[in-house]
């Protein structure tokens, strides 16, 4: 009996393989960017309203309130502090902004008399560097 060797297919290639397990990975260490941060921000006071907040228009990684304070969060994830902090793109930032719009209409209860959108950023040995307002100051 002739065995013939079966052609490889698209999804079966050495680079769609190696790019599906990077792509694991990232969001393997999305996952636990946004753990660490949401513990940090717990210990300095803050309450996580959500995490991985889905809506029709967009995803927020951390919602959170201190106070009278609700803070829409962006978790980025990089080799260096500076890498993630410089990745916010403009398309991202409206992305976040009309997620934060749909999450305020379906959580009308939620009273705030303050709004923010801040970046956290994750570097490889889980350093943090928080920019507050981030919106507004790009």
């Amino acid at each position: 009996m002739i065995v013939r060797p079966q052609p490889i297919t698209p999804e079966q290639t050495p680079q769609r393989l190696d790019r599906q397990a990077r792509g694991a990975k990232a969001y393997q260490d999305g996952l636990c960017a946004e753990e660490v941060v949401c513990s940090a921000c717990i210990k300095v006071g803050w309450t996580i309203l959500l995490k991985r907040a889905r809506t029709r228009r967009g995803e927020i990684d951390i919602v959170m309130r201190k106070g009278g304070l609700i803070c829409f969060v962006e978790v980025k994830k990089r080799q260096t502090l500076r890498g993630a902090a410089e990745c916010l793109t403009l398309v991202q930032q409206k992305r976040l902004y009309r997620a934060a719009e749909c999450l305020l209409a379906l959580y009308p209860h939620w009273s705030y008399e303050e709004l923010r959108f801040d970046l956290i950023a994750v570097d490889d040995q889980n350093a943090l560097l928080w920019v507050k307002d981030v919106i507004r100051q790009m």
